[in-house]
């Protein structure tokens, strides 16, 4: 297959639904994890753990069709009037996002993995070996943890550029992200 070069001014609509989706579902999933550092019964920590990988699931599909048309649509180029240092940031983000959710994804299945409980998604895929690995566990749970606090750290930056993109570039670039259910030309 060929990648599909495009001189385009927007990203697909299905670029744009993916992309709202999964922020959705990022926020969702990063609140249910929340309460795994609180005190909470057994049986509510083994719920939010499906719950969790549930939600982690649905993220890894839309992930995997976000980069295939990532891929084979690319992006939309940045506006000429935006610095190079601002358009190598821009890429570097988008870059460390996708390098970052890719290995909560696989962090995340592996930590699954090795619980000694069941994690049960859909009702019948269970997603642990139920062997107690406690050492592998919480040496993947770190790198885990550490990936989420570098996803947060980058949603964050990646909306206060979108702010200043709308707010005082008036650029147009967060425009064609913001009416997902259209191209903006």
């Amino acid at each position: 297959m060929n990648k599909i070069s495009l001189s385009r001014s927007d990203y697909l609509i299905s670029q744009k639904v993916i992309h709202w989706l999964m922020a959705f579902l990022i926020i969702l999933d990063l609140n249910i994890a929340q309460k795994f550092g609180g005190e909470m019964e057994l049986w509510d920590r083994l719920e939010s753990r499906v719950d969790h990988a549930t939600v982690g699931i649905l993220v890894t599909v839309l992930f995997i069709f976000r980069i295939i048309l990532r891929y084979f649509y690319g992006a939309p180029a940045l506006p000429n009037s935006m610095p190079n240092w601002q358009k190598f940031s821009a890429k570097i983000g988008h870059y460390g996002l996708y390098f970052f959710i890719t290995l909560l994804i696989f962090t995340g299945i592996a930590s699954a993995y090795f619980t000694s409980d069941p994690i049960v998604i859909f009702g019948s895929l269970n997603l642990s070996s139920e062997t107690d690995s406690q050492e592998a566990f919480q040496l993947i749970r770190g790198v885990h943890e550490f990936s989420t606090n570098a996803v947060i750290f980058l949603i964050f930056v990646h909306i206060l550029a979108s702010i200043y993109h709308h707010f005082i570039a008036k650029d147009k670039t967060t425009v064609k992200m913001l009416k997902f259910w259209k191209q903006v030309g």
